[in-house]
Parts: C-alpha cells; structure tokens; sequence
C-alpha cells in the first residue's frame, strides 16, 4: 500500500524459485521457441528473486495475446507445512486497490454523478481542513493523479507504531483522514506530484457519499462484475484470506513474522484489496481494452501530464529500455507485494506477487520485466 514511486522511472520485476510452471495455450515454430526462451528467463528469475530477497514464495502469471498463460511458481507458500504457491491463491493486493477505485471514479464522472474538477468540500464539506490544508482547493482530479499534496497518513509515526502492534484493529476512513490532516500539506494543491494514500481514502469517502452505497459495493457493481473478477473482494475489517491461500510474512529486522491475520481497514480505499494473479491480469486487460471503463474516461488513467510523467490516474507507466512502455500499478501490504502490468492493448499481461512485505530491489524488477518483454536483450 504505502507507496508505487520506486517503480514509476524505471520499473523491474525479479522472481526467483526453484519452481513449477504450468502452461496453457498452443504454440508452434518461432513463437514457441520465443515462449520457451521466455519461459526459461523467468524461471530463473523467480529463483533467484527467493534466493536473494526475504520472501520465502513467489509467483507469476503471463497472458499472451492469444489467451494463453504462463505460471511460474518458486519456493513455498507456508514455511511450517512447505505448502507451495498455487495459482489460485488469493493474497492481500495493496496499493492495487487505487486502480480499481480509480476506474469506478471515472465511471461515475462518465455518468455525469460527480465531476474531476468538483473540489472535496463540494462532497465532503468541512472535512479537509487546519494546519493549511483546504479542502475547497483539491480536486478530484488531484485525488487521482497524487497532485493534492495532502500528507500521506500511513507516514505518521504515531499511526504507523499503531499498525505495527495492534494489527486486528479497526479504523475508519474519517479517523485515517484526520491523522493526515494533522500534518501541514507537502505542497499547494496542483504544485508538484507527490505518491499519499490520503488521496484515495478520500475517493472511497466521495463514491459513498456521490452513491449512497460503500465504495467497495460500487466497485463490485462497476468493475469487479463487469470483468468476472470473483477472486477478487474488498475484506472490510475481515482479517482472514479467502480459501485458498497460503501465509504471509514479515521479514523485518531480520526476523520472519507471520503476519496473515490483519485487519485491513487501515488501507480502506488506498490498499484494502484481496485478489489473484489471474484476477489482477484481468483487471487490466479489461481496463485497457474499454472493457470496464469506457475509451474515452480511459484516457485520464494514462494521462500522465500533472505528475511530470510518473503517475497517471491508478495507473502508472512503466518503461524500459528496449523501448516497450507497459500500465500497471503495484502494491505493498502487511506479508504481501504485488504488481501486474500489461501492454498498452492489454493484450499481454504479467502479474506478479511475493509473501512478504519486503519488495525485491528495484534491478531485479527491472531485470524479469525485460527478460519478459524484452527477450534477448
């Protein structure tokens, strides 16, 4: 949840393990020697992103153009019992979370039920206020592309000593607010792009009160549906993954914690997601092919011009150096780090996911996202 920045110059992905792959879909002549070469990089790949980093499991899914996937699997999924990574795991999505809320957001703009230029006071008056923040100058629009400048709350030292020894609380989405409105904005609104997940536990709070449902209802009903999204769920305060799933870990300080059980209201709207690899690929096949938002609200999500190039609206691009520029987001939560990425099409999609917080260094991300979409070089 807390953050996508590191990924948005120069994105690389690295999964290690000495794992299973399972295919679907036929190949034949050079396309599939190029998969099986692909197919290779991303094995040792995966093996070396659990042989260096401190995830004890990692995993990912390719979907080709042509409907047919890849899943690779390395090391285990529960350290006690050896269980592996399966497939249809669900685990704890983080930050991807801002995707979908990002894409019911614009739906309800489609409809004409809010506008991206609507201030927050214009619905939630009275709320975003004290210590220079105004409420009566952030837009929606600025919500969505991280341009508010309002404080990231999950930074706030008090709340983040919180998180990390009360993990079964509650909290609601007006008391994380206000955690944040207790800290100075790091800018004026509309002056420099800056990553907060305040922006979208604002989102969740304008779609209930714009619907009169939960934004995770309307999500539901806009997105999730729509694309056949049944792995994927917003938990609330539920603090168990759905079956099946394996355990996820904390590798802080050296010392491996599980830390499976948690109560996700303190990510709400910005990173509360629970989700599959298959799922997260759809997600973004939908998105970028108009299946779930229609062409043009699409068009803002990769519209990256407030942020300098880095930040679109809950996606962001990813470019490399052969040239290919993929969209995608990722996502960091308590045992879990995620991102999925796809073409600009959204014909060809890689997502990806370890089990546990520590995300893997930003060259061994590099290094997968290149071997897959960049073979040979």
């Amino acid at each position: 949840m807390p953050t996508a920045v590191a990924l948005t110059a120069a994105l690389a992905v690295a999964l290690s393990g000495c794992g299973d792959v399972a295919r679907t879909g036929r190949r034949t002549g050079a396309d599939a020697s190029a998969e099986a070469s692909r197919d290779g990089a991303v094995r040792a790949a995966v093996r070396r992103l659990v042989a260096e980093g401190d995830a004890p499991g990692a995993a990912a899914l390719v979907r080709n153009g042509d409907g047919g996937t890849r899943f690779v699997a390395a090391g285990v999924a529960d350290v006690r019992t050896g269980r592996r990574i399966h497939r249809n795991d669900h685990f704890r999505a983080g930050s991807l979370t801002k995707t979908v809320i990002a894409a019911v957001t614009l739906r309800l703009a489609a409809e004409e039920r809010l506008g991206l230029d609507d201030s927050v006071e214009e619905h939630l008056p009275g709320l975003v206020h004290g210590q220079g923040n105004n409420g009566r100058k952030v837009t929606l629009r600025q919500l969505l592309t991280h341009t508010s400048g309002l404080f990231d709350y999950t930074t706030d030292p008090a709340l983040a000593r919180q998180l990390s020894t009360e993990p079964g609380r509650t909290r609601t989405p007006a008391a994380l607010v206000r955690t944040a409105l207790r800290h100075r904005p790091y800018s004026a609104p509309g002056a420099e792009w800056r990553y907060s997940n305040t922006n979208y536990l604002l989102l969740g709070m304008v779609i209930q009160r714009v619907t009169g449902h939960s934004y995770a209802s309307e999500a539901k009903h806009l997105v999730l549906g729509p694309l056949a999204l049944t792995g994927t769920s917003f938990p609330g305060t539920r603090t168990a993954l759905p079956t099946p799933h394996g355990r996820a870990y904390s590798g802080e300080d050296g010392a491996r914690r599980d830390v499976t059980a948690f109560n996700p209201s303190s990510a709400s709207a910005a990173g509360e997601l629970i989700s599959t690899l298959d799922d997260l690929s759809r997600l973004l096949t939908g998105l970028l092919r108009g299946t779930a938002v229609p062409r043009a609200p699409l068009r803002p999500m990769r519209d990256t011009s407030a942020s300098g190039g880095q930040y679109g609206m809950g996606l962001f691009p990813v470019r490399l150096s052969c040239g290919v520029t993929l969209w995608g987001h990722n996502g960091e939560i308590n045992g879990s780090y995620a991102l999925a990425v796809a073409t600009p099409d959204g014909r060809r999609t890689f997502a990806y996911r370890l089990n546990s917080t520590t995300r893997p260094t930003l060259s061994a991300e590099t290094s997968l996202l290149k071997d897959e979409f960049c073979p040979g070089q």
